[in-house]
């Protein structure tokens, strides 16, 4: 499986577009916006978009989430259903970061723990990581020892939990017994800023230490 990730609308969001070497079927995590960018660069690697994955449902995670599954006439895969709240709430979310528009939509499928998502010959594994959303979930790649998290962990920080819905510490057990227990090993792709590995957060990250 590849990756490419790129930060996208003023919230530099990490849009990951993940796709299969073989077939070139390609998914969306967390598209929040700049569509336009996305798309020319699936035209670029030459890719066929099969999806689209969200992790939760803030806005700035699936503000792009419709533009794309009506250009390419794909399935949005996720979040889990806890965060349907979040996704009713599309409209005033967007009013209230002063942004245009954005219609409140739901899944294709809402995704929960122990769930596969497939891209090509690749498959994805799904893990509730309730906390800075009930709703949040992460997406494993076993291969490649990847997983993309969303705003559960970020290099040396984690994620807010003071949100409407958000718990600290539930967010602490999903970084502990879900995160952790993947592997030291494994390249982490947060929702904001660089990436990190499982390892260097568990023996440095001052927010969990």
């Amino acid at each position: 499986m590849q990756y490419l990730t790129i930060p996208v609308t003023a919230f530099q969001q990490n849009c990951s577009i993940i796709w299969c070497e073989t077939t070139r079927e390609c998914a969306f995590v967390d598209p929040g916006g700049d569509t336009d960018t996305l798309i020319a660069a699936v035209t670029k690697h030459h890719l066929k978009p099969t999806g689209v994955f969200l992790t939760h449902a803030h806005l700035d995670h699936v503000g792009g989430t419709m533009g794309l599954a009506k250009h390419y006439g794909i399935p949005i895969s996720g979040p889990h259903e806890a965060d349907k709240y979040w996704l009713d709430a599309l409209p005033v979310q967007a009013k209230q970061f002063g942004l245009p528009h954005c219609e409140a939509f739901l899944p294709d499928v809402w995704l929960h723990d122990g769930d596969t998502l497939n891209v090509g010959q690749q498959t994805l594994k799904v893990l509730h990581t309730p906390g800075h959303t009930p709703g949040h979930v992460v997406l494993f790649h076993q291969e490649s020892r990847v997983v993309f998290v969303g705003d559960v962990l970020f290099n040396g920080s984690i994620g807010r939990s003071d949100f409407p819905g958000g718990n600290h510490q539930q967010l602490m057990e999903s970084i502990k017994a879900k995160l952790w227990l993947l592997g030291d090993d494994v390249i982490v792709i947060p929702g904001h800023g660089p990436n990190t590995t499982i390892g260097h957060e568990r023996r440095h990250n001052p927010f969990i230490r």
